[in-house]
């Protein structure tokens, strides 16, 4: 899953809309930071707010750690206080790994992905807490938020790296907000088989098969010829493979090297 293709443009939301901004509440290491950011680009965000960060956002380490996403380091502001972050924010949400003493409702993930996506294209202005690597965010941050989000993990070890929290969050954001599909077959220069392709293919397979004897029990070719379809209907082939497939089934019928002289069309054949 590494790599990057420069060339391309960031997916805008759907419905418009700015994305969240990503608040980190006094983060010890510029590293954390530098992977902070990487994380939120990822995943098409750019406002980085920083309160009270203990390291040089831009320091080497940081820049270095973002990977290709000093960006949105550059960019960061830095803010003496939660309020004075969220000063503009109309809807805050706020990251924590455990039960708080307070009624709240609570989101995972998943759900405020949606709740945010939404919110977001409605133009809503949002924010989401994150808080400090070794204790998180205190109580009094918490109580700032509108909505907890609380990532349903192993019970016994749900503690996160700061990147690893924001991205979590930010990808339930990012999918949400765009037409993804769930799942894609990246042709290249080929493409699907039409149905012409197919039944050609079905025929020259049948054919050859019924010259071996294999199609052979008259009673059963019926049912064994819609299998063998049904079977290379689900396999979802390509032009290209079809073409390769005949290539096999005429290279086992004629494949040996001192029969090769005798080639011939199959569809030329009696």
């Amino acid at each position: 899953m590494s790599g990057t293709d420069t060339t391309k443009e960031s997916i805008k939301p759907l419905g418009g809309g700015a994305g969240p901004a990503i608040i980190l509440v006094e983060p010890q290491l510029a590293e954390n930071i530098g992977t902070a950011a990487r994380a939120m680009y990822n995943c098409g965000l750019t406002d980085m707010r920083l309160v009270k960060p203990k390291q040089d956002w831009l320091s080497e380490k940081a820049i270095a750690a973002s990977s290709g996403a000093s960006e949105v380091l550059k960019s960061a502001g830095f803010y003496e206080s939660t309020e004075e972050a969220i000063a503009d924010i109309e809807f805050l949400t706020a990251t924590t790994a455990r039960p708080r003493d307070m009624i709240k409702t609570v989101w995972t993930p998943h759900h405020a992905g949606g709740e945010l996506a939404n919110r977001a294209a409605a133009g809503t202005k949002i924010g989401i807490l994150f808080g400090r690597e070794k204790s998180g965010l205190k109580n009094h941050d918490i109580g700032l938020a509108d909505v907890i989000i609380e990532a349903p993990l192993n019970p016994a070890y749900s503690s996160l790296n700061l990147a690893q929290a924001v991205l979590v969050v930010a990808y339930e954001w990012y999918q949400a907000s765009q037409a993804s599909e769930a799942e894609s077959i990246p042709y290249g220069i080929t493409r699907p088989a039409n149905k012409d392709e197919l039944n050609l293919l079905f025929q020259h397979l049948e054919y050859e098969l019924d010259t071996c004897g294999f199609l052979h029990v008259e009673e059963k070719r019926p049912s064994m010829v819609l299998n063998i379809r049904a079977m290379l209907q689900r396999a979802a082939l390509t032009e290209q493979e079809v073409r390769t497939l005949h290539g096999i089934v005429t290279e086992l019928r004629y494949g040996r090297r001192d029969e090769f002289d005798e080639r011939s069309d199959w569809k030329n054949k009696g």
